[in-house]
């Protein structure tokens, strides 16, 4: 199976609530991971919360052309949730 996001809310600062094709969902927090030239344009909150679920590449996207692969964000999410 190919992971890939399924759906996704925007919630608050730089939080997204992710769901995944294998079933898995929860909270990933993104405000560590916005540097370099496509994501500190995100740290403006408002172009943050442009996220939306790109139906082609079935990941987040922004409306300035930033995505992120599902395997990180999946990796990530599970990170979190270790630490929580």
């Amino acid at each position: 199976m190919i992971l890939h996001t399924t759906n996704l809310k925007y919630l608050s600062e730089y939080r997204l609530f992710l769901t995944f094709n294998n079933g898995v969902s929860g909270e990933v927090d993104l405000t560590s991971r916005l540097t370099g030239e496509m994501f500190e344009p995100l740290r403006d909150k408002d172009l943050f919360a442009t996220a939306y679920h790109h139906p082609t590449m079935r990941t987040v996207a922004w409306a300035n052309g930033a995505d992120l692969a599902p395997e990180f964000l999946l990796e990530l999410l599970n990170t979190q949730q270790q630490a929580a």
